[in-house]
């Protein structure tokens, strides 16, 4: 079976096509995905990003026969859709700050984190200060709106005229959902959102069958069915779910980088350095953690090719050469802290670059520290290629390390949507913590030198 899997990330959007036999993605098609700034606050470019969709659907089912299609999107986006299906508003830019604006309000309605597993976030990472700011701001437009829905099934709405949402996306920082109850928040009664929430299905729901202006733009079979879609992070979760044996943890790689424990050692949440309980595809919390790596990645490259010797890694090492966090402030595990390298004078390029994958190495080992890893960590996505990464997060966390294969690793996880029974995911060479002491010393002296 070819599945294409639409996969809005914050930074990317892509359609990729997995062959589920094989378990492998053997197209893809991806574009930069820019916030529009037109209208009245920024946005997402939501008639660009579905022009590319079918652009990219009826391509690649020239080169392949497309047999089902699956979503994934990034969290922390909710659409609101007025009557005739359009947008009653703009779909909001979660970095936008405008729901600041009413935050003292807001934090006394919003629920506790016992409640929800939610840390309260800045800007508009929250989904509920959103749709709080929303209605306060347009009251007018907000109450055109005739449904709430989350960015995945939007999509699925497009491509189906199915109105659904989802836990992945409902329990992902959201102050919506209960985890613990699986059912929405006391936050949703208290707004009277509920009679505006699309009703919840499995994220492997199908939905029905593409529309058929679809099937006649996109040249795709009529009958072609489309899945209810998950949340990115959790679709990269998904294959390990079906497959391994806890303990175990995933770290999801992109614009977030996101850490999540399955099994593991108890430990007590700290909401004020962004940890959080995510809702896997099978209904369950998974403790979870993360920060912005991948935009901290590129502006600290500023997406240039890198090149590094082990000569570099060598030199690194022995000056003990840092970065310090956090060059993202707000979010992540140091959220008030502010960046700063520590005996870096005259780095080349590649021992630069060397310093960096183990400042996002140690950023992760601190996160899979907060909730508790234990067991082989999975890397999913960019940082998977990255070697100076995966070494140094051995030997940050004393574990084994195995990088995915694939280039997108929440393609696979959404393909399996569309799967009949569980598969078995190929995986790159395990990396054991490295022998020399000098990378647990390098840890050492980094996380001496955080606490310092």
């Amino acid at each position: 079976m070819i599945v294409a899997v639409i996969d809005i990330g914050k930074t990317n959007a892509k359609v990729a096509l997995v062959d589920l036999a094989a378990m492998q993605e053997v197209a893809l098609r991806r574009t930069a995905n820019a916030v529009a700034t037109d209208g009245p606050y920024p946005h997402h470019d939501i008639e660009w990003l579905w022009t590319f969709i079918l652009d990219s659907l009826a391509e690649l089912n020239r080169e392949r026969a497309i047999d089902a299609v699956s979503i994934t999107t990034h969290g922390a986006t909710a659409v609101l859709v007025d009557a005739e299906g359009g947008l009653a508003l703009p779909v909001l830019d979660y970095e936008f700050s405008g729901p600041d604006d009413f935050a003292e309000d807001y934090d006394l309605i919003r629920p506790p984190f016992v409640e929800t597993g939610t840390p309260r976030l800045p800007a508009g990472l929250n989904i509920g200060a959103q749709l709080f700011w929303q209605q306060r701001r347009f009251p007018e437009e907000f109450a055109r709106a005739t449904a709430i829905g989350m960015y995945p099934q939007y999509w699925a709405l497009r491509l189906t005229g199915v109105a659904a949402n989802e836990v992945t996306s409902l329990g992902c920082h959201t102050d919506l959902w209960n985890p613990w109850k699986s059912d929405y928040s006391t936050l949703v009664d208290k707004m009277g959102w509920r009679r505006l929430m699309a009703p919840v299905r499995p994220a492997k729901e199908r939905l029905g069958p593409i529309l058929p202006a679809i099937a006649r733009r996109t040249g795709l079979d009529p009958q072609t069915p489309v899945f209810c879609g998950l949340h990115d992070s959790n679709a990269s979760l998904l294959p390990h779910l079906l497959v391994d044996l806890p303990p175990f943890s995933v770290v999801s790689t992109g614009t977030w980088v996101v850490s999540m424990a399955v099994g593991g050692k108890m430990v007590e949440l700290d909401p004020a350095r962004d940890t959080l309980v995510n809702v896997n595809a099978l209904g369950d919390p998974v403790r979870s953690a993360r920060f912005m790596g991948g935009r901290e990645f590129s502006l600290l490259t500023e997406d240039r090719p890198q090149h590094w010797t082990e000569d570099d890694v060598a030199v690194v090492l022995a000056q003990k050469a840092s970065l310090l966090p956090s060059t993202q402030q707000g979010s992540g595990p140091f959220p008030h802290r502010a960046a700063q390298w520590r005996d870096a004078e005259d780095l080349s390029p590649g021992q630069r670059f060397a310093a960096i994958s183990f400042y996002l190495a140690l950023m992760t080992a601190t996160c899979l520290d907060l909730i508790g890893g234990d067991g082989p960590t999975t890397v999913e996505g960019p940082f998977a290629q990255n070697r100076l990464f995966i070494r140094m997060l051995a030997a940050a966390t004393g574990r084994a390390v195995v990088a995915s294969e694939t280039s997108t690793g929440t393609s696979i996880g959404a393909a399996l949507l569309a799967s009949d029974g569980a598969a078995v995911m190929s995986k790159c060479q395990r990396t054991e913590p490295p022998a020399e002491r000098v990378w647990g010393d390098y840890a050492r002296a980094w996380r001496q030198a955080v606490a310092a």
